[in-house]
């Protein structure tokens, strides 16, 4: 497909009564990608409890994909899709980089019944990705935050940004959200500086040198990732609307391995949201200021699903089940908005779309001739931006692990309302459909053998031609270790999260150190006692 050109793009969205934009005039591109944060995480959502107005504007101003994904539930694999335009399976990422594989998977403690396998531990450099094709089209390319993808050699720099601010090896926070953090390509201002905010400003920065350049800019937040930490005026906004608002006695559920999260309560995650909307509200001020929000694409989205289970087990997906690491929707489905200049604000569409389409997407807006080769898994939502509809096809998830948060490992493919989940335990297929059961609640596999049969089929199709991986069994599987385990997690685990929650809401509650590792304290107190 021919990518069209920017003046006709330009037509194309303008409305009456809006002023036109210079034919010439490239389109600027800034693409804020939050990390572990959930669809229902946001004010526009429904959510009771978090406060983002920022966010929220961004959807006001532009365009909501209701059914909008990341490529896969955990961080690494995502990104990469979004770098790359393929699925999972095909660039071989399927994992977070770091987690273990094999044998090495039984130091979990976990006694599973499958040993993971291995996968790809850095972006390819075969690849031509994202920013490497729009800096060849004469973009400036900044990135700024998590990377994740590969260790020195194979940062941002080695894949196409002109610069990096503080894109490195590691997924988390290392040393917390307020300076001095430990960040060899962020070097720490004064103490207590927050780490959200000065990414948002070295963004600021890069704006204000390159507000007469056309610009590709990535702000990649290392928020919401644990360990969740926040102000004391933040927690105390929010632990009192929280206590207003009334404690549910009881916040958890357990899973197939791991308690689920299935209330909004927690106060300080609350503090950690409003921070990176407060980061994405100095950046949108800065578009205004440099009259460059008339002629740039923003878009806003996540790598994976809220965490409500493992980590920090800090929100809730709900209506959506569970959260990052799992196969279900709410590890999966995500904020997905995109503003376009000219376009209409607030249109919502219920199309499905998925992290690969961005490569495709971009490059469209940006007038650039498409790579179908390079972006094989994603499509161009120009047309769907236009009012247009696209052909139904199918989108996959490939994460034969076993996620840190209780997920299993499995694939998934959906196309159209339904939705198939491959188990890799004891290869059984479940089949919902999510037009009317978003919560996947009701398996209807064995009332619709045919579309089983048709979706298997696809799957391991898209899975076969591109050499997907698969854990195996491991011969030292003991299912009276893996019992015993699970009975101590709901009996032992379970009663310290519940108790831990609940001491978020004291008046005393005090993690000390000016609240900088707030969570960790906590959760490390309980353990000893």
């Amino acid at each position: 497909m021919k990518s069209l050109l920017i003046p006709l793009l330009l037509i194309s969205f303008t409305l009456a009564g809006q002023p036109q934009k210079n034919q010439n005039e490239k389109l600027n591109f800034l693409f804020i990608l939050a990390d572990d944060y959930g669809y229902f995480d946001t004010g526009i959502s429904g959510s009771k409890l978090y406060e983002t107005p920022s966010i929220d504007r961004i959807a006001h101003e532009g365009m909501i994909f209701t059914d909008g994904y990341a490529a896969c539930p955990v961080c690494s694999p995502s990104r990469a899709s979004i770098m790359t335009g393929k699925f999972t399976a095909r660039h071989g990422i399927t994992d977070w980089i770091g987690a273990a594989t094999g044998e090495e998977w039984r130091k979990a403690g976990r006694f599973n019944k499958l040993l993971p396998p291995e996968y790809v531990r850095y972006l390819p450099h075969e690849y031509i990705t994202l920013p490497e094709a729009m800096k060849a089209a004469g973009y400036h390319t900044f990135f700024a935050g998590k990377w994740h993808l590969g260790e020195k050699g194979s940062w941002p720099e080695d894949h196409g940004f002109d610069i990096n601010i503080g894109g490195w090896d590691v997924g988390s926070p290392k040393g917390g959200y307020f300076a001095p953090w430990e960040n060899p390509n962020l070097p720490a201002g004064s103490a207590g500086e927050n780490l959200e905010m000065r990414l948002a400003r070295e963004t600021v920065q890069f704006l204000n040198d390159n507000k007469n350049k056309p610009f590709f800019a990535l702000l990649s937040f290392y928020a919401v990732h644990g360990p969740l930490e926040t102000t004391h005026e933040k927690w105390s906004k929010y632990r009192n609307k929280a206590v207003k608002q009334g404690i549910a006695p009881t916040a958890f559920q357990m899973g197939h391995f791991l308690p689920i999260r299935q209330v909004q309560d927690h106060p300080v995650y609350a503090g950690l949201v409003e921070s990176m909307d407060d980061a994405v509200g100095e950046v949108l001020k800065a578009l205004d200021k440099l009259g460059l929000a008339e002629n740039t694409v923003v878009i806003f989205t996540s790598d994976n699903g809220g965490v409500a289970a493992g980590d920090a087990s800090s929100t809730s997906n709900l209506p959506l089940r569970a959260g990052k690491g799992y196969q279900f929707e709410g590890g999966i489905r995500e904020p997905y908005f995109i503003k376009v200049p000219g376009i209409n604000g607030g249109q919502k569409c219920t199309t499905p779309v998925t992290g690969t389409d961005f490569y495709p997407t971009i490059l469209d807006l940006a007038g650039i001739q498409l790579k179908p080769l390079e972006h094989a898994d994603g499509q161009s939502l120009v047309p769907l931006l236009k009012g247009e509809t696209m052909a139904e096809r199918p989108l996959i998830w490939h994460y034969p692990h076993y996620g840190n948060q209780g997920g299993e490992p499995s694939s998934v493919i959906r196309l159209g309302d339904w939705k198939l989940i491959h188990y890799y335990e004891d290869r059984h297929d479940e089949l919902y459909n999510l037009k009317n059961d978003i919560s996947e609640t009701t398996d209807l596999a064995k009332r619709e053998p045919a579309k089983v049969k048709e979706l298997h089929e696809k799957l391991f199709a898209y899975l076969n031609e591109v050499g997907a991986r698969f854990p195996t069994p491991d011969p030292q599987y003991n299912a009276l270790k893996e019992k015993e385990y699970l009975r101590k997690v709901e009996t032992e685990l379970m009663p310290k999260l519940e108790k831990q929650r609940l001491s978020f809401f004291s008046e005393y509650f005090d993690p000390g150190n000016n609240w900088w590792g707030s969570e960790v304290k906590q959760l490390k107190q309980l353990e000893n006692e």
